[in-house]
């Protein structure tokens, strides 16, 4: 591919093609200057016949912009692809003298033209010795040619922003300029085996599991550590693992399924209890839950699940006023989850979030609640959007009821 000196390569190996050639084609231009200024600048201090290469825009190529450069990248590896781009130039003529004769530059013009008509393509030799140390005729692709329509609407802009007289021009693209891109390539290790002891691709004749539910206990709207939760779809067989997966965590969290039938499957999450890591493995919030029961679950097939805090308020009484609570929360909260305390119907930023040192200890937060009248409050945590539980169930059959221990008595 080419290095950053393949615009200014283009430019210089169609200037001096057009000086050679257009001198060659009509003996009496011999004198014969070809610049590369802007509109506005091209006739400054020049009073032969000349011709003004301008290159008014750059435009990126289409078919090369995401394709790697051939040779560079194998299948499978991932390399960022070349700078492609076409460059658009206006060719102008200009007469001898102040008088500018028309006859003249139209002569220039046609010379230009004819050149450019029967040279579609820069050759390697020609743009080796454009410019030094450039490597533009080393590239893939070879560097053409191409008239290009534009408009008298198109031209006319063009003249007016350059604030200068309209001369009869013609525009011509040259591509494709393929700039070398300095972003590493990424290449994967040969396979050494195809699945455990190289089997090879699983096939079934049947169809996958798939999951369509998960119910919390009791219809709740989330489940807690230590609770045990329902997924429910069809074709459930056999020993399976179930995936929870959050953007919080770097690693999902697998749990082996205790009972598996035809359409529902009954997952228990652990708390500390049961396992010591629960509080730093998990997060409150909400999950995305899929099936990991073999080489044929479909990844797609996978419904959104909410862990809820588990939290312990102190104090539970309080006088009036200003009341500051210590809540601890489990499992853990990391730090950029967006918390929130609910005090009744009060929303409470908290005041300071604890998170020990060990994870096994749970996260505290302290909140400061000011101007709070008598009577009782129930306290929840909102993490992520997915409050506490604040109810429990007693007597029967069940009955739901607020929870004393997260319920604050002002008095």
């Amino acid at each position: 591919m080419s290095s950053t000196l393949a615009i200014a390569a283009a430019t210089a190996t169609l200037r001096n093609l057009l000086l050679t050639e257009v001198t060659l084609l009509d003996a009496s231009l011999a004198d014969l200057e070809v610049t590369t200024q802007p509109l506005d600048l091209a006739r400054k201090g020049v009073s032969n016949a000349q011709l003004n290469l301008f290159l008014y825009q750059t435009v990126l190529n289409g078919a090369w912009r995401n394709q790697p450069m051939p040779g560079r990248v194998r299948p499978g590896e991932r390399g960022a692809p070349p700078l492609a781009l076409n460059l658009h130039y206006l060719v102008t003529a200009y007469g001898r003298g102040e008088a500018d004769d028309e006859a003249i530059s139209h002569r220039v013009l046609g010379g230009a033209m004819s050149v450019l008509h029967d040279h579609p393509q820069l050759e390697r030799g020609e743009i080796a010795i454009a410019l030094p140390n450039n490597d533009l005729g080393d590239q893939f692709e070879r560097v053409k040619i191409t008239p290009l329509p534009i408009s008298i609407e198109e031209l006319s802009k063009l003249w007016t922003v350059f604030q200068t007289n309209y001369r009869v021009s013609a525009a011509y693209e040259v591509t494709v300029i393929l700039i070398d891109s300095h972003a590493p390539v990424k290449a994967a290790l040969p396979v050494l085996k195809r699945g455990e002891e190289d089997r090879g691709p699983a096939a079934s004749a049947s169809l996958p599991p798939l999951l369509r539910s998960v119910l919390p206990p009791r219809s709740q709207s989330a489940a807690r550590l230590g609770e045990d939760i329902v997924l429910t779809g069809e074709r459930f067989v056999g020993p399976i693992t179930v995936r929870f997966s959050s953007f919080r965590l770097k690693n999902p969290v697998e749990l082996a399924a205790q009972t598996v039938s035809g359409a529902e499957i009954s997952v228990h999450i652990p708390d500390q209890a049961e396992d010591a890591s629960a509080l730093s493995r998990w997060v409150p919030g909400f999950y995305t839950v899929t099936l990991a029961a073999g080489p044929l679950s479909p990844a797609n097939s996978e419904v959104a699940f909410a862990l809820a805090p588990r939290i312990t308020v102190n104090p539970l009484q309080a006088a009036p006023g200003t009341v500051v609570l210590t809540i601890t929360c489990a499992p853990r909260i990391e730090p950029k989850q967006e918390v929130l305390l609910l005090f009744g119907e009060r929303p409470v930023d908290p005041k300071s979030v604890n998170m020990p040192a060990d994870t096994t200890q749970p996260t505290t937060l302290t909140f400061s609640i000011p101007a709070v009248a008598p009577g009782h409050y129930v306290a929840r945590l909102r993490v992520d959007g997915v409050d506490s539980i604040p109810v429990l169930y007693a007597g029967t059959p069940p009955m739901p009821a607020f929870d004393p221990a997260q319920t604050v008595s002002v008095a």
